[in-house]
């Protein structure tokens, strides 16, 4: 690994609002340079929210967290993880995408992330709505499928929208399974709550095998239970962490397309995420921040601690695999 080659732009040699915003802080480098044979993670942004439902603007997520991502420091105090000691790690810019189109969409970011994949960058992306999870695993599940530890307010394994669109933000996971990119029985949802449009609209993950945390069981069981529980759920296998801000009370993160009251505090998520370390981690992401509902910048601050959050674990397990 290159010294100092990947280090973050440190806060005490330029100021946090001086320089090219990056994520993190990181250099940029493009899939075409020289030096992207060392990058191990990538950070990627996908600008695209045309699976939203009801209130878009999750496509300018990726610009604003790499803004307020220049808060993140190297090391996080809790765990005593450095991540950029640990790997190479870089901004990959953002995957190309079509804002009119939506099966294009698709088909930009699924052919980006083959690249990123083909290399063995490990991806950790920033969204975008969370359908953009479903290109992600086209790319990364190319030879069977992975767990998953999903934090969310909504299970995202409904069918269909207005009758018969099958790609939304609320579809991705259904669509993993039935593709078989995402093995439903190594696979953990926390914090689901909220009201349903029908009767029985979670039933069909459960029927495969998903394990379902929601809001109600992850207070009777406490924190360090549910840790333990996700860790059962996806054992020693690939396992991928997709983070949606709506998992979060909107309290701490109003700047999201589908809030939903009584969710998770920020320390609360922190913890469970930092419980992570030591499983086989092979990616992740933090979706769904969308900026026109939160002109604070608070929720993407919450979204860029969040994925520092999973940087950390993602790092160390990368580490480890060496």
């Amino acid at each position: 690994m290159s010294e100092n080659k990947f280090e973050p732009i440190t806060g005490t040699v330029m100021p946090r609002y001086a320089g090219l915003p990056t994520l993190m802080r990181l250099p940029f480098t493009q899939l075409t340079d020289a030096d992207i044979g060392e990058v191990e993670i990538g950070l990627i942004g996908v600008p695209w929210d045309g699976g939203t439902t009801n209130r878009p603007g999750a496509r300018h997520g990726p610009r604003q967290l790499r803004d307020l991502s220049t808060m993140v420091r190297n090391v996080n105090r809790a765990s005593g993880i450095n991540p950029f000691a640990l790997c190479n790690c870089a901004d990959l810019g953002d995957a190309p995408v079509n804002p009119a189109d939506l099966l294009d969409s698709l088909q930009r970011i699924a052919g980006f992330y083959d690249t990123v994949c083909g290399r063995g960058i490990a991806p950790l992306s920033v969204g975008g709505d969370h359908l953009v999870t479903l290109p992600i695993m086209r790319a990364l599940a190319k030879n069977g499928p992975v767990g998953m530890v999903h934090f969310d307010a909504h299970t995202d394994t409904w069918d269909t929208y207005f009758g018969g669109n099958p790609y939304t933000h609320g579809t991705p996971f259904r669509r993993a399974i039935e593709e078989g990119l995402l093995d439903p029985k190594r696979t953990v949802q926390i914090g689901i709550r909220g009201a349903l449009y029908n009767d029985g609209d979670n039933d069909w993950g459960e029927r495969q095998g998903i394990r379902v945390i929601d809001i109600d069981e992850f207070h009777a069981m406490g924190l360090d239970a549910v840790i333990a529980e996700a860790r059962r759920v996806v054992g020693d296998g690939q396992t991928y962490v997709s983070f949606d801000v709506d998992a979060l009370d909107p309290v701490y993160a109003p700047g999201t397309g589908t809030p939903e009251i009584g969710g998770l505090t920020t320390l609360e998520a922190q913890r469970m995420v930092r419980g992570l370390r030591g499983l086989n981690l092979v990616g992740g992401d933090v979706v769904e921040v969308s900026p026109p509902f939160d002109q604070s910048g608070n929720t993407a601050l919450v979204g860029a601690t969040m994925m520092f959050e999973i940087l950390c674990v993602l790092a160390d397990s990368i580490a480890a695999r060496r």
